[in-house]
């Protein structure tokens, strides 16, 4: 939407002053020249609309609005669906309240389990969030509000968040930390990106031109408005020179005259100014007048329906669930009666309701008691029950926005409660709450089963009951790892880094990619999810399409006697590329509803995306000549069937310099023939002879630069003709 208003209509400073916010909020409005103002609010899973004390840290009460469940929980349903009902409930609500822009989704990667905010996030894998994202964002600007997919770059962790310096080489920053944005950009074209706080190889990321204006906009063809994340904002006029165009919240007026003060001194040009104001008033072109009446019960059970999608049941041992309505059910646990189910801080929503699982219990079971969690009372009742079911986790004090944690492990007074309460019950159920992962370590063994909740929203604990007792059927699966050890994570000497940089020395060996490619054994892996009934897969085919892609078609059977929902999850392994490649990578997936009995035939598409990788010297991705396994996995560790494909791939013909290796000059199919003849034809017989006969002479020099290969090759007496070498180079040019 394109506003009537032009720069040219403007004052330089009314068009400075519409660069930053008015308020915490608001976009400022210049009523004279007819230019509006638009209401902007945070959060992913649920507004919160501020009316009176504003602040960005969920420090001051909200307005009553839906807490949907957080990504976190979302990223496990493994559903675009549920993310695009999220998105759309959401933006039915803004509509409702007047919020033009709403904040989220947030889709930074989970790079470490220790991240403070890792509960706004979907997942440690950029195709399982990008997908999901795309959705939510999709179908909330379908309902009119304009979305803000945050942070843009390398956000992926809360201790020194507002200065740190990102370490990231490139092919790990286009393989595993740009892919979710730009499947967001390009395919759903969000209202705004949010630029993180932190600085992304030394450089914040709101004046860093390279990601707001080379990659964001000149790659990915973004043409909404760059935000700044609230007081991200080092040097304004450099932000604004790199591509940021509105600063929130406001500044009372000194960024404003910063800018002003640029262009007249000619430090900054006024078009560059004319730019973002012009997207600014597209922005504001875009304002949402409170329309509509929301039902909040209506909204309510779009969060239960939603909820119930994304729990996953990670241990289901002696059929421990469902639970039976005349069993006698012990239920233990804080949690059970006030719940936990959001994070701290800007996404902090003030629920309409929120529904208590011990409420939720008692009406579908016949004999239910309740113990707070006083080890003694526990374990009296848990003795006299069929079953115990005890709700752990943490609290949102343990995990937040602004600082990180220190360690994965639940409570220790919660471990012993669940020890003491399974060895006096005769089969133990545990229900996690939490927004990141925890430990399962020295208590994982003693309970029958396990269902992680993560974090529901404001109707999880009716969900939570309906999982528990069969009325609906668990299908989610762990967007994340859960490792049997902190240490064992591939971030973990790394995380959170020092003396202001932390370097991101794992690469593109994120989560799974390091666990299944070191043989790192988890606790349960990426992907994991049980179900109360079981699935088949058969009769996979793989078809090449073209030189770079392919089809794949799976059968799956509900081969048990309960209705149930199955993620089929494709991965691509391959050795093929010329750089260190992870032992699979999630290349597709889809979630299915399947009867008793049903056989689904299902076909995905593995787009040219899904065999490249990023090759740094050519800045473009490659997919490699040669031989790709597509796998069909349970989860990231268990793969069902397997098909391997080959494909013709790119031809690349290098173009060579003095620089380039031996290796690659004799390499080379036009210029490498030709050296090898010139080199013969000036080499000594006996030096020829032995540069034939050594299988080691080529590998000894093969990293040598040829401009260094040449010098000793005269320091031996043999002189290639002058002409010969910028000969070849232009030859290598051809064809290239």
């Amino acid at each position: 939407m394109t506003s009537p208003i032009e720069p040219a209509d403007l004052t330089l400073e009314q068009k400075a002053s519409l660069l930053s916010g008015s308020d915490f909020w608001h976009t400022e409005a210049i009523e004279d020249a007819g230019v509006g103002s638009i209401l902007l609010s945070d959060g992913p899973h649920g507004l919160r609309r501020q009316d009176g004390e504003a602040d960005n840290l969920g420090v001051h009460d909200s307005v009553s609005a839906t807490c949907f469940p957080p990504s976190v929980a979302v990223g496990s349903s493994w559903d675009p669906e549920v993310a695009a009902r999220v998105g759309a409930a959401i933006g039915r609500e803004a509509r409702a309240a007047g919020v033009s822009v709403v904040l989220g989704p947030g889709m930074n990667i989970k790079r470490s389990p220790l991240c403070g905010r890792n509960f706004e996030y979907y997942s440690e894998d950029p195709l399982l969030s990008g997908v999901l994202a795309t959705a939510y964002v999709r179908a909330m600007q379908a309902e009119g509000a304009g979305a803000s997919v945050k942070h843009f770059a390398a956000n992926n962790q809360e201790t020194d968040r507002m200065r740190v310096s990102a370490d990231v080489d490139e092919r790990t920053l286009r393989e595993i930390y740009f892919p979710a944005f730009e499947r967001v950009v390009t395919e759903a074209r969000p209202a705004t990106v949010m630029c993180s706080y932190n600085r992304v190889n030394g450089v914040y990321a709101s004046q860093n031109r390279r990601l707001l204006t080379d990659v964001l906009r000149d790659e990915w063809g973004f043409d909404g408005t760059v935000v700044s994340d609230w007081g991200a904002v080092n040097d304004r006029v450099a932000a604004l020179a790199a591509g940021l165009d509105l600063e929130m919240p406001g500044t009372g007026g000194s960024g404003d005259a910063e800018i002003v003060a640029a262009v007249r001194n000619g430090e900054l040009a006024e078009a560059v100014v004319d730019r973002s104001v012009r997207r600014v008033l597209d922005l504001v072109g875009r304002a949402v007048l409170p329309a509509g009446d929301i039902d909040p019960d209506e909204q309510h059970e779009v969060a239960k329906q939603v909820a119930a999608d994304c729990a996953v049941l990670l241990k289901n041992d002696r059929e421990a669930l469902p639970l039976s309505p005349r069993s006698a059910v012990a239920v233990i646990g804080e949690f059970a009666a006030n719940p936990r189910f959001q994070g701290g801080g800007s996404s902090h929503v003030n629920p309409t309701r929120v529904d208590a699982a011990l409420d939720a219990i008692r009406e579908l079971g016949d004999s239910v008691t309740y113990a707070s969690g006083l080890a003694e009372d526990a374990v009296e009742i848990a003795g006299q029950a069929d079953v115990a079911v005890v709700f752990a986790g943490l609290g949102e004090r343990d995990e937040s926005e602004g600082f990180d944690r220190e360690s994965i492990d639940l409570p220790a007074a919660q471990v012993e409660l669940i020890k003491a309460v399974a060895a006096a019950s005769g089969r133990t159920v545990v229900v996690l709450s939490h927004g990141g992962v925890v430990s399962l370590e020295g208590w994982h063994d003693d309970v029958d089963a396990i269902l992680d909740g993560w974090l529901l929203g404001q109707a999880g604990g009716s969900a939570l009951a309906d999982l528990l007792f069969g009325i609906t059927n668990p299908s989610g699966h762990l967007a994340e790892s859960i490792p049997l050890r902190l240490r064992d994570n591939p971030s973990y000497l790394n995380f959170p880094g020092e003396s202001g940089h932390v370097r991101y020395g794992e690469g593109v060996m994120v989560g799974y990619r390091y666990y299944e490619t070191a043989e790192v054994a988890v606790r349960y892996p990426f992907g994991h999810g049980l179900s109360y009934t079981t699935f088949e897969t058969t009769d996979l085919t793989v078809t090449a399409i073209g030189d770079d892609s392919a089809t794949v078609a799976v059968s799956v059977t509900n081969a048990g006697t309960r209705a149930g929902k199955h993620v089929v999850q494709v991965y691509v392994a391959t050795s093929a590329a010329p750089v260190r490649k992870p032992a699979r990578e999630l290349r597709a997936f889809t979630k299915i509803s399947l009867e008793p009995g049903e056989t689904r035939r299902v076909e995905l598409t593995l787009d040219r995306r899904a065999f490249a990788w990023y090759d740094i010297e050519l800045s473009r991705w490659v997919v490699s000549p040669g031989d790709y396994t597509v796998q069909i996995g349970r989860d990231a560790a268990h793969i069902v069937t397997e098909a391997p494909i080959t494909l013709a791939g790119d031809v690349i013909i290098p173009v060579l310099s003095l620089d380039s290796t031996v290796e690659q000059w004799f390499g080379h199919p036009v210029v490498g023939p030709e050296l090898g003849a010139l080199l013969a034809a000036n080499l000594p017989d006996e030096q020829s002879k032995q540069a034939r006969d050594s299988a080691d002479w080529l590998r000894m020099v093969a990293s040598m630069p040829m401009r260094q290969f040449t010098k000793l090759m005269a320091y031996r007496g043999v002189e290639l003709p002058a002409e010969s070498l910028p000969r070849l180079i232009e030859l290598s040019k051809v064809g290239a």
